[in-house]
């Protein structure tokens, strides 16, 4: 893939900041540099490659460790002068294992939300796998789908209670719980969010640009 590289702005070492970002969970994962012949392979296959500048040489994020990174989008900001590289991730991104490069904690203020749903579905995921007595998520699973359907049943009707009440906390409560019992029982039939997210965008978002053309 030919690309013009006189659209970016390398700095004076021959170098670009790339922020490597989650495509699914939006979560940040690392920043790295690259060069013009690191970017060039980055586009050539599609996975992420990088120059190091402690060791002054190329790399091949997942080469040794193959937690490698499938490149699905990069764009560059409005200076011309940095990355955003969109990946589906195969491992840890952080070397010491961690998913993101950036799990110390300098500031918080308040809890960070905006991930919630995936934290709640690798925590589902877990329990799946690593069963935990006397947890509620262990107990839908040893007691199978028909109960699984059953309490989506159940928060399904108490939503509607909640609407019909016109209680907005009483209806978030609700939702909340009938979101809980959807992902369980997406867990069970090997449905994820990612899926659930790839049809709402053919369905609204794809389809109304297409009707745009």
């Amino acid at each position: 893939m030919e690309v013009n590289m006189k659209k970016l702005s390398f700095d004076e070492n021959g170098l670009i900041p790339a922020i490597v970002q989650d495509v699914k969970t939006k979560a940040v994962l690392t920043l790295a540099y690259m060069n013009e012949t690191s970017l060039k392979k980055t586009l050539e296959t599609k996975e992420t490659w990088f120059f190091s500048r402690k060791r002054q040489k190329l790399w091949n994020k997942g080469e040794t460790s193959g937690n490698k990174q499938i490149v699905k989008h990069i764009s560059f900001d409005c200076d011309v002068d940095a990355l955003l590289i969109q990946v589906d991730p195969l491992g840890p991104a952080c070397h010491k294992g961690k998913e993101t490069c950036f799990h110390h904690v300098l500031l918080q203020d308040g809890e960070i939300e905006a991930d919630v749903v995936n934290m709640l579905t690798n925590k589902i995921k877990e329990r799946r796998s690593n069963p935990k007595d006397g947890t509620y998520t262990t107990y839908l699973f040893k007691e199978g789908i028909d109960k699984i359907l059953k309490k989506v049943g159940e928060e399904t009707s108490e939503v509607i209670i909640g609407a019909k009440n016109n209680d907005k906390q009483e209806l978030t409560w609700e939702i909340a719980d009938l979101t809980y019992h959807t992902l369980v029982l997406m867990e069970l039939l090997d449905v994820s969010v990612s899926d659930i997210k790839s049809e709402l965008y053919k369905r609204h978002i794809q389809k109304e640009g297409n009707q745009d053309e």
